[in-house]
């Protein structure tokens, strides 16, 4: 397999993908389960790793541009877009909400290659989502995964409606409704309660669903944060 910069080519590495699908297949769980895989057997070589640490001071300054009205349009130029047409190394990884009002570069000042984004209404870490976060972490090489929810969330006030949906709109609020119940009984604001809880909820999803991201949460080679974005205001608040 041809490799750029110490990764596997994304074009050989779902050849790759396809190829153990398929043997595993054939031969079942005793040729390859995912789930066993450890952490080394996908190794990235990120020539200028970002600590965690690193990766939300540099979030967090890039939101305060944006709010400022400084913004720096980083990593946005002809050159930068030929140097990561070659090789991609996100610094962070953003499970995010698909609302139009909320894009991840945007509002945090950043450019081509900065980010790795997954975006899903309700920012809920399904199966699929938790998979691309695997990928953005163990392959890519993110130290940093942020949940980013936002004031306001039409998926979150669904979800506490309780009323059936048509299609496929159902599932996704199915994967809300868990946070909603912790809030249900909670004094204040129920609509920003429940925003803040589903946040909190899929952080905890995604380290209780992978193995993958749990064991490099525990060697110290991850964190996973929440943090809300306030649609009137532009501004991003990490959660605890």
């Amino acid at each position: 397999m041809s490799r750029i910069n110490g990764f596997i080519g994304r074009r050989d590495f779902l050849k790759f993908a396809s190829v153990v699908g398929i043997a595993a297949t054939a031969f079942g769980d005793s040729f390859w389960n995912p789930e066993q895989t450890t952490v080394a057997d996908i190794h990235p070589v990120n020539p200028n790793p970002v600590s965690p640490n690193q990766a939300v001071r540099c979030l967090l300054d890039g939101n305060q541009r944006f709010i400022t009205q400084k913004r720096k349009y980083p990593d946005q130029s002809l050159e930068h877009l030929r140097l990561v047409a070659k090789a991609q190394y996100p610094f962070a990884a953003i499970l995010g909400c698909a609302d139009s009002r909320v894009p991840a570069e945007i509002i945090f000042d950043q450019g081509l290659g900065d980010l790795f984004v997954v975006r899903v209404a309700g920012n809920v870490a399904s199966d699929t989502v938790i998979g691309s976060l695997e990928y953005s972490t163990t392959v890519l090489g993110s130290q940093l995964i942020v949940i980013l929810g936002h004031k306001r969330c039409g998926a979150v006030a669904e979800a506490i409606k309780n009323e059936p949906l048509p299609g496929r709109m159902g599932l996704i609020i199915e994967g809300i409704k868990p946070s909603v119940e912790r809030v249900k009984l909670r004094t204040g604001d129920n609509m920003q309660n429940a925003v803040i809880a589903n946040i909190q909820y899929q952080a905890e999803k995604l380290q209780e669903s992978s193995t993958i991201l749990a064991k490099l949460i525990d060697e110290g080679k991850l964190k996973i944060v929440g943090a809300c974005y306030d649609i009137d205001t532009g501004k991003v608040n990490i959660i605890t």
